[in-house]
């Protein structure tokens, strides 16, 4: 291999094999490896065996120790100089780490881990060394770099994975994925994940950044996602509590999700259809809407402030979402825009009367809510929307509605 930085590489490299023998004498001294008892079964042949060393939990249970080495601050004091390293340098994990931390867990703890790994344990071959200090170099120096962040996801299932938009999706969780990455992650997943239909998918964001860009604003963009399933569906789905970000396929960090997308609302889970999907999808590209019109804004923060409150502030949260989106004649300009009917108009409009005199909103009053939101911002523009209800209202144009909205 073409070595880019000499410097680097010895540097690493000494790191490396120092902790060889730090943690080879520790199992000489009475440390355990642990081992994994796997079974590989053969089509039309008998089952193998293979006793797999959890070199990672091993490596993880010592970091504290290796990071407080000589060779570790030296190789350290050598990744803060390099400028290709800074991203890495501001890895979120934690209460604010440093720079250092950052980079110990990022950078040497992930090399040291691919090395042991590569070797079955901690008998030194140069090899491994090189072959896991290549994928580093490829890393720092290339071109580009790929970034993904999962948070797990609850309150809904899908089939298949699902697109919805600007590198984010809803997979079905692989077996033991954070866990490989972040040993720490089982004990931030929510109760019962992977156990239950509606708490094993995740919520990915992945994203390619050229040299030198920042890696983007994963919590944000997954409570958009979030708030976008929720408008869909009006099941009570809720992402994190936190996030885990990749950087090449190191692990990056562990950030928390928003709190208004982490907490999960009341309700049945449900399964995302292909219809629901495609709309989230439509919804989710429509959310940067509220940048430039604070009204809806307020809106889509009301709504989604109720799924989480107690009468009487949950309907007085609606109503609120409600003259914001569509002005003080609310009940009559949704029932025009919801109702295909008269009957149905009668009806939406009857509930929603009772909810402006005051009385707890009834579940129709809830979904209209939750559809004028989606009906709106598929509109694309809430002012000219307005007044073409209240064109309609006069007898001047029929209804303007799109496909019919869950």
């Amino acid at each position: 291999m073409a070595v880019r930085a000499p410097h680097l590489h010895l540097t690493l490299r000494a790191f490396c094999l120092g902790a060889f023998v730090f943690l080879g004498r520790g199992l000489e001294e009475g440390d355990d490896l642990p081992f994994a008892f796997e079974e590989h079964v053969q089509r039309g042949g008998p089952a193998l065996y293979e006793y797999r060393p959890l070199v990672r939990t091993f490596v993880e249970a010592r970091a504290s120790a290796l990071a407080g080495r000589e060779d570790a601050r030296i190789a350290l004091d050598e990744l803060l100089r390099e400028p290709a390293a800074a991203i890495f340098a501001r890895a979120h994990a934690g209460a604010r780490p440093s720079e250092e931390q950052a980079l110990f867990r990022t950078v040497l703890l992930s090399l040291l881990i691919s090395t042991a790994e590569s070797c079955g344990g901690f008998d030194w071959d140069d090899t491994s060394f090189e072959r896991a200090y290549a994928e580093l170099e490829g890393s720092l120096f290339g071109a580009a770099r790929a970034y993904a962040a999962v948070a797990p996801l609850v309150g809904i299932s899908v089939v298949t994975q699902v697109e919805l938009g600007e590198g984010i999706r809803i997979r079905a969780a692989a077996t033991g994925e954070l866990a490989h990455h972040w040993p720490e992650a089982q004990g931030l997943l929510p109760r019962d994940f992977g156990r239950e239909v509606d708490r094993y998918c995740v919520l990915e964001l992945e994203r390619g950044l050229e040299t030198g860009a920042e890696p983007p604003d994963a919590p944000a963009e997954l409570a958009d996602a979030v708030s976008a399933i929720r408008l869909a569906t009006g099941a009570p789905v809720a992402a994190g509590p936190v996030l885990f970000e990749r950087l090449d396929w190191r692990p990056f960090g562990i950030r928390p999700v928003l709190p208004i997308a982490a907490t999960q609302p009341p309700g049945e889970p449900t399964r995302l259809d292909s219809f629901r999907a495609e709309l989230a999808r439509e919804l989710l590209s429509r959310l940067g809407l509220a940048d430039a019109d604070t009204a809806l804004a307020e809106a889509l923060d009301r709504w989604e402030l109720s799924l989480f409150q107690h009468e009487p502030f949950r309907s007085e949260q609606l109503r609120g979402s409600l003259t914001g989106l569509l002005g003080h004649t609310w009940e009559l300009r949704a029932a025009v825009l919801l109702g295909d009917s008269s009957e149905e108009r009668r009806a939406i409009h009857a509930a929603l009367r009772a909810l402006a005199s005051g009385e707890q909103a009834s579940q129709r009053a809830e979904d209209a809510v939750r559809r004028s939101l989606v009906e709106t911002l598929r509109h694309g523009e809430r002012t000219a929307l307005v007044r073409s209800l209240d064109d309609t209202l006069l007898g001047l144009r029929t209804t303007p509605r799109l496909a019919e909205t869950a």
